[in-house]
């Protein structure tokens, strides 16, 4: 038997969901009124499903079905290398392709890779953060009504303790908390948009090492959540943000380099 969901987290999880959601709308507006294009930030979120949710979760599957998939997932060090990864050369390379093909007659408007930015990184905290807050609040909400014996009643016996013990922590983390995750897909969406602009410039002034460079980024970015946010140490997820922003400051004066150099605007 678990206890029950405060009050206060539960109108944490709801902010903390609009918010996020606000995030993206106001980046939206920002980029249109600094004269960036519409259609890039569909593109942007096409691109996150395709190549994120759908391509590279096929391999993920696929990989875990292996012996190398099993010495993957007990080796913390490794797991960190292999996500980080596969997770920047899937979405680098969505990202090449949507700037080469579909976005091909938006490349005159710099600010397009902003734009970009914002719907790829923005589509990716909507559906990993926000559709989990509300997916969280129901099951609260089941929870405090006494209502969660309707969904263990559909779930195999030798499944019931597991789900159990995935949703417990429901009862016991701090509000605060949510709102650390908020922060941690602020700073994934500022992380998504700068290297949006190198892909961007990769295409656009046909520079392969600004690809590569996005890639190595983003497996570094990955590696560093994998490895410090399933440590376990107490307070983990507080430095863990402290050590991305860190990479997100620095990748952002770098592109910012690369954008005084390369951009005509």
């Amino acid at each position: 038997m678990i206890g029950t969901v405060p009050a206060i987290s539960i109108v944490a999880m709801g902010l903390s969901a609009a918010l996020c959601i606000a995030i993206v709308i106001v980046l939206l507006i920002v980029f249109r009124k600094k004269g960036a294009d519409i259609p890039p930030f569909f593109v942007g979120c096409l691109t996150f499903l395709i190549f994120a949710l759908i391509l590279e979760q096929i391999v993920h599957a696929v990989v875990q079905g292996t012996p190398a998939g099993k010495t993957i997932q007990d080796n913390l060090l490794i797991m960190g290398i292999y996500g980080g990864l596969m997770a920047g050369l899937f979405e680098e390379t969505g990202r090449y392709l949507a700037f080469k093909i579909p976005l091909k007659k938006f490349r005159e408007k710099d600010v397009n890779s902003l734009m970009y930015g914002a719907g790829h990184g923005g589509f990716e905290a909507l559906v990993i953060f926000s559709v989990t807050m509300v997916s969280n609040i129901v099951l609260s909400l089941m929870i405090n009504s006494g209502s969660i014996s309707m969904l263990t009643g559909q779930l195999p016996a030798d499944q019931v303790d597991a789900f159990m013990a995935q949703i417990e922590p429901l009862t016991t983390t701090g509000p605060g908390l949510f709102f650390v995750g908020l922060i941690e897909r602020a700073i994934a969406i500022a992380f998504h948009i700068c290297l949006s602009v190198l892909v961007w410039f990769a295409v656009k002034k046909n520079k392969t090492i600004l690809y590569i460079i996005s890639i190595l980024l983003h497996a570094v970015m990955d590696f560093v959540a994998v490895i410090l946010g399933r440590s376990g140490k107490p307070g983990s997820e507080y430095y863990t943000e402290v050590a991305l922003l860190v990479i997100v400051v620095a990748t952002a004066f770098f592109v910012r380099h690369v954008w005084k150099k390369e951009s005509v605007e």
